[in-house]
């Protein structure tokens, strides 16, 4: 029976075979690798995978789909809400120190999805995800452009990240509406240590009035919060590299030990 897409779990399926052959070839799978794919749909993607590794985790939401799913011999399919799954403990059951994940995530929930990782990441090797293209371009936006803001730093905190194919409409079963693209994340073998609730709430106040310069915003906040640093707050959030934002928090934490 023909699976008709639905809506409300964000579902397009890819269909372009010249497009998932270059995605096999960017994540590159080899034989035996502990490898997790989120959403595998109709196993467009999850096919060519395990005939490279031999064996694939995949986590699917619609229960229909984890049922077809789960006739492959190869394949063993965690039926969840990928938000609910624990990464680090899923490492330890497949016998694995650090996990590749892979996955056409939803649109519609790709941000919570990537914090969520972003709460495992010492138990992720690398990630290859297929996002909007706008998400991309935010992710691994520089500071002083119109995309940089709170998701770029806080990705790039943690990982090195590559945007590394460009994906149309027409690639998708149904079609999408937005351009899509697949980006590379690889955690930072030494990032700087700060606590991640902290950072966040530093980059939230700043980006909280984009517009506006820092004096008014994170100023403020800083003030409130005891920073005796230097910092130039008559720049807007978009101006600061992740770098600085860093250098806050790890000043705030050092204040308050």
């Amino acid at each position: 029976m023909k699976h008709i897409p639905r809506k409300r779990f964000g579902q397009h399926f890819l269909s372009d075979g010249g497009i998932i052959d270059s995605i096999v070839g960017a994540i590159d799978p080899r034989p035996g690798q502990p490898m997790v794919e989120i959403g595998p749909g109709l196993a467009a993607l999850t096919q060519p995978l395990v005939e490279r590794l031999g064996h694939l985790t995949v986590i699917e939401l619609d229960r229909d789909l984890a049922q077809r799913l789960r006739a492959h011999a190869q394949l063993t399919v965690i039926e969840s809400d990928v938000l609910k799954v624990d990464f680090a403990e899923l490492a330890t059951t497949m016998g694995a120190d650090r996990l590749r994940i892979v996955g056409n995530l939803p649109y519609n929930i790709s941000t919570p999805i990537l914090f969520h990782l972003l709460g495992h990441v010492e138990s992720i090797v690398d990630q290859h995800f297929m996002l909007q293209k706008e998400v991309i371009d935010r992710m691994v936006a520089d500071p002083a452009t119109s995309d940089y803001g709170r998701l770029s730093v806080m990705l790039q905190w943690r990982y090195e990240m590559e945007n590394v194919l460009f994906v149309p409409p027409e690639s998708f079963d149904p079609p999408p509406r937005v351009d899509s693209a697949v980006v590379r994340m690889v955690p930072r073998t030494a990032p700087v240590e700060v606590q991640e609730k902290l950072l966040s709430e530093i980059v939230q106040v700043a980006f909280s009035q984009r517009r506006k310069i820092l004096r008014n915003t994170l100023g403020r906040w800083l003030e409130d919060h005891g920073f005796t640093g230097d910092f130039d707050v008559q720049r807007r959030a978009e101006e600061v590299p992740v770098d600085e934002y860093l250098a806050i928090a790890s000043a705030i934490e050092k204040a308050r030990r």
